[in-house]
């Protein structure tokens, strides 16, 4: 049918393409003049001779030659071309006839008169009929011309009669007086150079007219042969380029029917001035040709047109198809990958909220779904709309139309199905919750019952009329027919489901036991007693300190697997004797059912969370592209989307492909979720990323927070609430998770995902601080150097800070501070900042602080005095031998704590680091050092760089990797040859004349590798984990007590803090002196020489760096 189609519409095409190939092959072939008026205009202007427009007696026409003196003088040329011309003139049939020539030479002489005729009869191109010639009036000359003409008669040579007359009456009796102009006596008025210029007009119109159909002749055939496209812009193109050609071939033709019009008006003209005038012959054959010429370009602009019309028809059906099967193969790609998406929603959920979720997933994939196929049936619509109108692909358009309804009807269905499919697991998970609900509501009301009031009657009766009220509403909530289950829902019913919908019956079960067994004993309770019992409730002790193999114990481990949904029918095995003590069995139900809640509530919100943020990546983030929504776009903002939104994008990513997944396979054991967030601990670290870009963020957002898309943007949402409270959205919930995991810790003490929850915890808070501390850290400006440079970023905080310098160039006013400075300071693993607030003026994060960079101190030059002045929130920050000492007052005793312990384990980490690398020196160089050398080597506190050589010098300090390595000394340290008196002066500056009551303890620092320990009371200078099941976790600061030592190196000992026990390396253990709580100082000084080392009990705790004490 398309093909029969296709064959009408070019036969038509061809048809019109032939009617106007023969109107133009008629104008073409038109025998034309060789010669023009236009190309002989001079001569003719010499008017030598003329076509008056007269006529003969039969129709001839007739020349004039009219008296030319100069007739002799012209050349051969010129004469053969105007008679040339002028023969050509009249119409055909007039030319056959003859023509008349009239020769006035009545002013003239024979020997002109002969010339004349010799000349005409030479060379005339046309037939001649008649020769009348005017002879010459004088009278000698008249006589000359009628002897000579009679004699010379032969010569001339002409096949027509010549007749010589004397005068123009003569002349009238052959010609009408009405053809001859007015010199020759006629009525007749001429004006040859109107002539010519009738001519000149006529002959361009006709070559215009001649030339405009061969160009519509060679356009008309390009159209013709050209074929169809294949695609939408190569036919587009070729309709603009064909129809943009059709303008320029009317705007020709109109150019030429105007120019015919004006010459057709121009030779109308007489009449128009003069109703009588009557038009002499070559008037009326110029008029007749114009209007001939008029009419064959009419004729062929209407062939022209119907011939456009059909191909443009052919061209814009052939646009019309190329879009639609354009159209079509976008539309089917759509719906394939609404089919493939609705492929994937099979899951029935694992919860009514899950359930829920996918619901309202499909929703909005219906939502898009549909306007795929309003697209596809509007399509098929228009398909519609080509076939009725005749166009001749309809063979190939039918087809697709159908295929796209049979699609979207498919499609649709589908979508149906998909939601009864969810509609129906979701009554079935609605069920299964209210049954869950309802077993959780009598497990709290089992754990609400007070023990001490059901002991006595009137407690029993009133606790055993509450459970059966509560019983009486079973029927409303429990599942009463699995095997009706099974049937009703059976389309529904994944394996997953299936053993979903066998735990929550086994729990009903379970826990109707456990209220039947409530019954009996408070039944028993219930009965009148003989004798007066006085109700005693348990202790909680005799609980706690009750055997595991106790049967109280055996019915809390069953109560807890009924919670759980592990425990089966004929599982239970209780005591109905009144020996249980149901107080701690219901503490677990309890804390049980308060975990589901907080699992509910983090999955809830996080299945919220990640709507929200594809609402705002969606919403705002994809329109910034739309093009539609581009004039509505501030230029501030324009490609800005990643200041705007930060890694929103990849938030989402994380939180919906894989963190909300994880978290729902949690759903039924809530203890363990700290699992989740501790495999995805390093995956939540890019929400350090999204705080801090959100000050530029917040900062953009206030430019355009008044512009028209925001606003926009927002009433498509349906928003109450702007953007900006939506980019605040990843804040808010890294900060929720540390709640929820401190709620669920609550209620898991004791459960098996306890230390990961701790952990988890932990974890999240340490983010929460490394987020808040590189907000701050961002902050700072004026620092030349490299901040990654400095190691990791451990605390930071504002305090007051005093400084005292002691070198003699100080200047005066850095002496001594008696104003503090307010100063931020941020420790490093390498370094500690000094740096000043600054407050900036704005909201919101404009308003964040600034730090400017004012000082910094190397860790491996830092000593630190932890009392200072007798103030318990401050302590000393010193180097170079306390030439330049910074006195810090924290905010708390607890801050100024924390700092000190901080900065105690990096000098304590940089010791160790150091003595390990000074061992090994030591060990390589021993063999090769004399005894003397040996002994500077193995007493670095005691040698005098002074009295060493250069080369010595080399072997026995430290590298500059040894310095960087640098650490404090620990307080167990005892350094052998130090004296007290030697303290005197440091001491006394350093402890602000606090000193010692006790004898120092000395010990050579190299023996102190083989010193043993002995039972005690230690405390931790640094973490340790345990490595093995044996071991027991010490964190720094905590307090052991040593019970035996073991042959590894190892010390069983016992944490006073958290009473457990366990193996601990002695490397990580501080002896205390004695059992007192005093504190040790430690301190450095410089003498002839030698240095002195003390410890003392003052108030007073000093650690120095290495690189202080060897100076």
């Amino acid at each position: 049918m398309e093909l029969n189609r296709v064959s009408l519409l070019c036969q038509d095409i061809t048809r019109l393409w032939l009617q106007l190939k023969v109107v133009t092959d008629e104008i073409m072939q038109q025998e034309s003049s060789p010669l023009c008026a236009a190309d002989i205009s001079p001569d003719l202007r010499k008017q030598f001779a003329f076509l008056s427009g007269g006529r003969g007696q039969n129709g001839s026409p007739i020349i004039i030659f009219p008296e030319y003196p100069a007739f002799g003088e012209l050349e051969e040329q010129e004469f053969h071309n105007v008679l040339t011309y002028l023969t050509s003139v009249p119409s055909v049939c007039s030319t056959g006839v003859g023509f008349i020539l009239v020769i006035d030479r009545r002013q003239d002489r024979w020997a002109s008169v002969k010339g004349t005729l010799l000349r005409i009869a030479g060379s005339f191109p046309g037939n001649l009929q008649l020769v009348l010639v005017l002879r010459p009036t004088a009278l000698f000359q008249r006589t000359i011309s009628d002897i000579f003409f009679k004699l010379n008669k032969d010569e001339f040579k002409m096949k027509v009669p010549v007749i010589m007359l004397s005068s123009v009456t003569e002349l009238h009796s052959y010609i009408d007086r009405t053809q001859l102009t007015q010199e020759l006596g006629g009525t007749q008025e001429y004006c040859h150079e109107k002539w010519i210029s009738h001519r000149t007009a006529i002959e361009g119109f006709a070559l215009m007219v001649k030339k405009t159909a061969q160009t519509l002749q060679s356009f008309g055939t390009e159209l013709a042969e050209t074929e169809l496209p294949n695609d939408v812009e190569a036919t587009s193109n070729l309709l603009t380029v064909h129809t943009d050609k059709k303008d320029k071939m009317k705007e020709d033709l109109r150019i030429a029917l105007c120019q015919g019009s004006r010459l057709l008006e121009s030779i109308n003209e007489p009449l128009v001035k003069d109703p009588d005038y009557t038009m002499n012959q070559d008037e009326l054959e110029n008029l007749a040709t114009v209007q001939r010429l008029l009419g064959q370009l009419d004729e062929t602009e209407t062939a022209f047109d119907d011939f456009w019309d059909k191909h443009q028809t052919k061209l814009e059906q052939c646009l019309q198809l190329r879009h639609f099967e354009q159209n079509f193969r976008e539309v089917r790609a759509h719906l394939d990958m609404v089919y493939d998406r609705l492929s994937g929603f099979s899951e029935v959920g694992i919860s009514p909220a899950h359930v829920e979720h996918i619901l309202k997933e499909l929703n909005n994939h219906e939502e898009r779904a549909c306007e795929v196929l309003d697209r596809a049936l509007t399509l098929a619509c228009d398909a519609d709309q080509l076939i009725e109108a005749s166009h001749y692909a309809v063979d190939s358009i039918l087809p697709k139309c159908s295929e796209l309804r049979a699609v979207c009807e498919e499609i649709s269905s589908i979508l149906k199905a998909k939601k009864a499919y969810l509609l129906k697991a979701m009554e079935l998970h609605q069920c299964l919750e209210k049954a869950t609900k309802w077993c959780d509501d009598g497990i709290y009301l089992l754990a609400s019952q007070p023990v001490d009031k059901c002991q006595s009657q009137d407690g029993a009766e009133s606790a055993l009329q509450e459970i059966e009220r509560f019983l009486e509403t079973a029927n409303q909530h429990k599942l009463t027919d699995l095997s009706g289950i099974w049937r009703d829902y059976e389309s529904v019913l994944t394996q997953d489901f299936r053993v979903q919908v066998d735990k929550v019956f086994q729990k009903q079960l379970s826990m109707q036991e456990m209220f039947e067994k409530r019954r009996v004993s408070l039944k028993k309770l219930a009965a009148k007693q003989t004798r007066p019992v006085q109700p005693v409730a348990p202790r909680p002790e005799a609980i706690i300190k009750s055997p595991i193999s106790s049967e109280a114990h055996k019915e809390k481990t069953i109560e807890g697997d009924v919670i759980n949904g592990n425990c089966k029918k004929g599982e239970i095995h209780l005591q109905n004797d009144g020996s249980r003590h149901p107080s701690v069995s219901d503490e677990e139900e309890n804390f049980a059912v308060l975990r589901r809640h907080v699992m509910n509530e983090l999955l809830e919100t996080e299945r919220a969370y990640v709507e929200e943020l594809l609402c705002v990546l969606e919403g705002y983030g994809a329109e910034m592209d739309n093009p539609a929504m581009a004039n509505l776009i501030p230029n501030t903002l324009l490609h800005k989307k990643d200041i705007l939104f930060g890694n929103m994008p990849e938030i989402y990513q994380f939180h919906k492909k894989t963190f909300l997944r994880e978290l729902e396979a949690y759903t039924d054991y809530p203890e363990l979720v700290g699992r989740c967030f501790l495999e995805r601990m390093t995956d939540l670290q890019i929400y350090e990323k999204y705080c801090q870009n959100k000050p530029r963020s917040e900062s953009l957002w206030r430019q355009c927070s008044d512009c028209v898309f925001f606003q926009e943007c927002q009433k498509k949402l349906e928003h109450k609430l702007g953007l900006d409270s939506y980019l605040l959205k990843p804040v808010q919930r890294i900060t929720k998770y540390q709640l929820l995991l401190k709620e669920l810790l609550k209620y898991s003490k004791g459960c098996e995902g306890e230390d990961d929850l701790q952990e988890a915890l932990s974890s999240i808070l340490g983010i929460l601080k490394a987020v808040n501390d590189s907000m701050h850290l961002i902050a700072i400006t004026g620092y030349e150097g490299n901040l990654s440079d400095l190691g990791r970023l451990m605390m930071q905080g504002s305090f007051s800070v005093w400084t005292e310098h002691k070198k003699g160039h100080a200047k005066v006013k850095d002496l001594a501070r008696f104003k503090p400075m307010q100063r931020h300071l941020f420790l490093h693993e390498k370094a500690l900042l000094f740096c000043k607030k600054r407050e900036e003026n704005g909201e919101g994060y404009e308003k964040a602080p600034s730090y400017s960079f004012k000082h910094s101190l190397s860790m491996t030059a830092v000593g630190i005095t932890e009392n200072a002045k007798g103030d318990n929130k401050k302590f000393e920050i010193w180097c170079n031998s306390r030439e330049e000492v910074f006195i810090v007052q924290a905010p708390t005793p607890e801050i100024k704590t924390a700092w000190v312990n901080e900065i105690r384990k990096v000098l304590t980490g940089q010791l160790k680091a150091y003595r390990e690398a000074r061992q090994q020196k030591s060990s390589d160089q021993i063999s090769q050092l004399t005894p003397t050398s040996t002994s500077l080597t193995l007493s670095p506190f005691k040698t005098n760089p002074k009295t060493l050589k250069k080369g010595e010098e080399k072997k026995t300090e430290p590298t500059a990797a040894d310095l960087s390595t640098a650490v404090l000394l620990k307080s167990t340290e005892k350094v052998k040859g130090f004296s007290k008196a030697s303290l005197s002066v440091d001491a006394s500056e350093e402890n602000d004349g606090y000193s010692s009551a006790e004898d120092p303890m000395n010990s050579d620092p190299e023996d102190e590798g083989g010193k043993k320990l002995s039972p005690g009371r230690y405390v931790v200078v640094a973490d340790h984990d345990k490595n093995g099941p044996q071991e027991l976790t010490v964190k720094s600061g905590d307090s052991v007590q040593l019970v035996r030592e073991g042959d590894d190196g190892r010390w069983f000992v016992c944490n006073l803090r958290t009473n457990k026990e366990g193996w601990v390396p002695a490397a990580n253990l501080l002896t205390l002196i004695g059992e007192s709580k005093s504190s040790q100082s430690l301190s450095s000084s410089e003498g002839s020489g030698s240095g002195n080392l003390s410890t003392s009990s003052s108030c007073s705790e000093t650690y120095t760096s290495f690189s202080d004490i060897k100076a």
